[in-house]
């Protein structure tokens, strides 16, 4: 008797996979969500000795929203009959149309806020404790500041040589356009670094265990999976990427008190949108009340202002300390590499891969295979984070 093959089994949810999978193409929050004219706003904010509030510009929206929030919501979800996995479904569903309605108003202040909070939250009080926890400890006698700069050409070879390790092939680009130092395009597997910005050694080894390591390696698995979502993105899957992402920094011997100050300010000021701040309150904020130097302090400013208070960033931290927790108790981080799945389902993730609805990770993070961490206070740090 010839075997059923998962596929033809659970035929109706494949097709609603395809379905979605066809969907969100267009749905790359990260595409959107940077200033087309960052350079320009920085300088008129700092000659106007950090009184101006930048306007930016922002890439234009290619999609129709209301026909892909109909789209989305006609899906036949009942034709799913493992519980837990036709639930996967709602919430991702629930989650992409939170994502629709966040690139739709961005640029439209307090409304795109609002949108903001409902995909990605708010730091809790203890989120908060934790952040001025980190923030109590004295800097390290590593300063990055102090060490040798590499511009993003000796970057881009620093990373086509790191990422000999992987067996994957994706893309490089170089932009003007983007807040952060590098960031992953998840649906067209392309890691873009910003072309002014210069590059100390240690943020290399930083940039490429987090971009390379678990971005795209969370990328490529998701790719090999016989159904899409793990491709396209479980709910909530920001704050455990990003947790496993500087989770493997710390594993590989790269994360330093600096940096974990720098997701600590992070937290703060998103915690700064709540309180109704402007961007140049929460540079005040930064820069004169926590010395954060007027570099450092315009760009943690500029990630959380962009699109109209942008709460993304506080997932960093809480996400550390979550991954960190799961990994101490010895729990398998390779079912968190599946793709690009969230630590809220993983029993979901389990019982799929007994189903046959997804295997076992292609490509692993090769920090976690050891602990390269030398830094005990850090270690400290991170069993105090509540």
């Amino acid at each position: 008797m010839p075997q059923i093959s998962a596929t033809d089994e659970y035929q109706s949810l494949f097709d609603i996979d395809a379905n979605l999978n066809r969907l969100v193409k267009n749905i790359e929050l990260l595409r959107y969500i940077n200033p087309l004219n960052i350079e320009n706003e920085k300088k008129k904010f700092f000659s106007s000795k950090y009184n101006y509030e930048p306007i930016f510009k922002y890439p234009k929206v290619n999609f129709n929203g209301y026909k892909l929030h109909r789209l989305f919501y006609s899906q036949r979800l009942e034709r799913i009959e493992n519980e837990s996995i036709r639930q996967l479904y709602e919430d991702i569903i629930y989650g992409y149309s939170g994502l629709i309605e966040c690139i739709e108003t961005i640029g439209q202040g307090r409304k795109f806020y609002y949108n903001s909070l409902k995909s990605f939250g708010t730091p809790t009080e203890k989120d908060i404790d934790n952040a001025k926890f980190i923030l109590r400890f004295d800097d390290e006698d590593f300063n990055e500041d102090m060490l040798p700069l590499y511009n993003v050409h000796e970057a881009k070879a620093y990373f086509e040589e790191f990422s000999i390790r992987y067996d994957f092939k994706y893309n490089l680009k170089l932009s003007t356009h983007i807040s952060a130092a590098a960031m992953v395009l998840n649906n067209t597997q392309t890691l873009v670094l910003r072309k002014n910005h210069k590059y100390s050694k240690n943020q290399l080894k930083v940039l490429a265990n987090h971009e390379i390591g678990v971005h795209m390696v969370t990328t490529f698995n998701g790719l090999s999976q016989p159904l899409k979502v793990f491709s396209n993105g479980f709910p909530n899957n920001v704050e455990t990427q990003e947790g496993l992402a500087v989770y493997s920094e710390f594993m590989s011997g790269c994360l330093t008190l600096q940096r974990l100050k720098e997701l600590a300010f992070r937290t703060i000021a998103v915690d700064s949108l709540h309180k109704g701040y402007s961007f140049s309150d929460t540079f005040d904020l930064l820069h004169n009340q926590y010395k954060l130097n007027r570099d450092k302090a315009y760009s943690v400013t500029l990630r959380v202002h962009r699109g109209g208070g942008f709460t993304k960033d506080h997932l960093y931290l809480s996400g550390l300390k979550k991954v960190f927790k799961y990994a101490q108790n010895d729990n398998d981080l390779g079912l968190l590499l599946t793709g690009k799945v969230s630590l809220e389902y993983i029993e979901t993730i389990k019982e799929s891969i007994n189903l046959g609805l997804a295997i076992s990770p292609k490509f692993y993070t090769d920090a976690y295979t050891k602990n390269n961490n030398a830094n005990k206070d850090l270690e400290f740090i991170l069993k105090g984070l509540k």
